[in-house]
């Protein structure tokens, strides 16, 4: 059996945030829910390690699963005045190692989400007694050094012995140069850590139990170390907001990349913002500029520039430019033109050409809504729909104030202010007499 510990314990303190570190988000997923579902992909003995801020991220992620992933958690509380550090996280109060199952102890730190199911299947089937991620960078600040074992050229091989892991804190001069460093993600034989775990110490100049000496441990007890170069780009550590941002780049090129491979046309992919929820169906087109966020589903459609998408449906419809669908919008074989915002829409085969709000409504097929057309929902205190048959035509620069319905086969005069239900085939006009006073702009002007 294969036990995963995530370290996600730490104070996040370069985030600069009164957020928990790994809550932060990457395309609309927190950082600790892709560890977490990375996790899940090779285990089902899963803990995970808190202290700062605990009950909120605990809180976070038992509202966001299902019991029975739940079921597979175990959270733990470090003890964190007694035992800080990387190491102190894997201890009890008598410096034992916390409770785990599995033969082999894959630990992973909530601020790695871009780790991949392939680089933790790699190092579980590594031959060393521990094995680790290590990458190269050319900002190696913030990560402990590696230290190789003999004269070893990294380029040349996937994988090598090591001697030792320096933190950043604790490196000399020369030893910052070094460009290998630890990703923090290991594979231990669980009796490398039984063995080793009580023996950590704090004699460094953080005080902390760090769980690279453990590396330290294994080394001077002849342990084979081996140490599996990946890309950095799944090796990522989010330390700053600087570093959020690069990771949620990868991602984004992922999704982005997916998605083309399903059928999506892309223009200008790097100008476009998906959701990792988002999902596609059939040949959609997205221009330049878009945004979809939350669980969107597009079907067979095409979003045009600089419109945003937000958890809804688009099915065999064209969305934009400049349109704006907000949450629980359901849109099918219709045409939203530019500046139109949806919220809570129903529209079925229906044109809404620009400059139009329609919030909490539903729209039969065959209908049209005119330029400036708004659906008056909100009267303050409550959330009102408007309800609109097939076949009706409102004309330009029309208040809707529902509650409303209009039945069938329906023409609204322009300007119209419509505040009474209206029956099936019926012409609806609500308009003051229009005045025209002689000499009037002279008179104003003084001409």
């Amino acid at each position: 059996m294969l036990s995963v510990v995530i370290l996600a314990a730490g104070f996040g303190t370069r985030m600069k945030s009164k957020e928990p570190k790994v809550l932060h988000r990457i395309c609309g997923k927190s950082m600790i829910e892709y560890v977490i579902e990375t996790a899940l992909q090779i285990s089902s003995d899963i803990h995970i390690v808190l202290y700062n801020q605990k009950e909120k991220i605990k809180d976070h992620i038992e509202k966001k699963y299902e019991w029975f992933i739940l079921d597979k958690i175990t959270f733990h509380t470090q003890i964190h005045d007694k035992y800080p550090g990387t190491g102190g996280a894997l201890m009890r109060e008598d410096k034992s190692l916390i409770n785990v199952s599995g033969d082999k102890v894959v630990v992973l730190s909530g601020d790695t989400p871009l780790i991949t199911q392939n680089v933790l299947e790699t190092l579980i089937n590594g031959i060393g007694k521990i094995n680790l991620g290590v990458f190269k960078t050319r900002f190696p600040y913030g990560y402990g050094r590696i230290i190789k074992k003999d004269n070893i050229n990294y380029s040349d091989i996937e994988s090598y012995e090591i001697s030792n892991i320096i933190e950043e804190k604790d490196c000399t001069q020369q030893q910052k140069l070094i460009e290998y460093v630890n990703a923090g993600i290991y594979c231990f034989d669980i009796e490398i850590l039984k063995s080793y775990i009580p023996m950590l110490d704090n004699n460094n100049s953080q005080k902390e139990y760090y769980l690279t000496q453990v590396i330290d441990f294994g080394f001077k007890n002849n342990k084979n170390i081996f140490a599996h170069n990946f890309l950095e780009e799944s090796m990522i550590g989010i330390n700053t907001k600087i570093h959020l941002s690069q990771a949620e780049q990868v991602m984004l090129k992922r999704l982005r990349d997916k998605a083309m491979q399903e059928g999506v046309i892309m223009q200008i992919p790097e100008s476009i913002y998906i959701d990792y929820d988002t999902t596609f169906e059939g040949e959609c087109l997205l221009e330049n500029g878009v945004r979809i966020i939350g669980k969107s589903h597009i079907k067979e459609s095409i979003i045009k520039a600089h419109s945003v998408v937000e958890d809804s449906n688009i099915i065999n419809s064209d969305i934009g430019p400049y349109a704006h669908i907000r949450p629980n919008s359901n849109i099918k074989d219709s045409h939203i033109g530019n500046f139109v915002e949806c919220k809570n829409a129903h529209l079925n085969n229906i044109k809404a050409g620009h400059l139009s709000y329609l919030g909490d409504c539903e729209i039969q097929e065959g209908s049209n809504i005119g330029a400036g057309v708004i659906t008056c929902n909100y009267d303050g205190v409550k959330k009102h729909k408007t309800i609109i048959g097939k076949n009706v035509f409102v004309g330009s620069d029309c208040q809707l104030v529902a509650p409303v319905n209009i039945q069938d086969n329906v023409l609204i005069g322009a300007g119209s202010t419509i505040t009474k239900d209206i029956p099936k085939g019926s012409l609806a006009l609500s308009r003051t007499k229009q005045i025209n006073y002689e000499n009037g702009y002279n008179k104003i002007f003084k001409k």
